[in-house]
């Protein structure tokens, strides 16, 4: 297993700084977004860290009409229910909600990253296929070419090298 102990880095204004101090958490609905708050969680305990939980809120828009997405407040007690859940761990959390509109989530969360100066984001992935990628767009893909510090993407299933040598004998 990699030593996932924080490195320091140095810049102008700003005294030393672990890289994993400040987390950004991207969560969704999914069950991919729990995997993806729970590699947050594990991070900032191993570092003592602080977990930003963000959300992109993007509600489906179709000729003035608003499809049935997870409506405002649905993704406020996302966010809500998520920080509880890391404070019940003993982490410390604050979170935020976005609302954008549908393509510009990347940028959204990258932005976010910036502004508050996270060491790492942590991103989900669905796995899809390089044409699902090609048609419908990769958050995923997109953050981490747009990204200017580290990201850990969690993937969507269960992966373990352990178990994925044992099935190829």
């Amino acid at each position: 297993m990699r030593n996932l102990e924080p490195t320091v880095y140095e810049t102008g204004e700003r005294e030393e700084q672990a890289v994993y101090e400040r987390i950004l958490a991207a969560v969704d609905e999914s069950e991919i977004g729990e995997r993806v708050l729970a590699a947050a969680q594990e991070l900032a305990t191993l570092t003592n860290g602080e977990v930003h939980v963000f959300h992109v809120w993007e509600p489906e828009i179709c000729k003035d009409k608003v499809l049935s997405a997870p409506s405002w407040e649905d993704a406020q007690m996302l966010v809500k229910t998520a920080i509880e859940k890391l404070a019940a761990a003993g982490v410390n959390a604050t979170g935020e909600v976005a609302a954008n509109l549908y393509s510009r989530c990347a940028l959204e969360i990258t932005g976010y990253a910036k502004a508050h100066d996270v060491g790492v984001i942590v991103i989900g992935s669905r796995r899809r296929s390089d044409l699902a990628s090609l048609l419908g767009g990769s958050n995923a893909h997109k953050i981490v070419h747009l990204a200017d510090r580290p990201v850990v993407v969690v993937p969507a299933t269960d992966w373990s090298p352990v178990r994925r040598r044992s099935a190829d004998r």
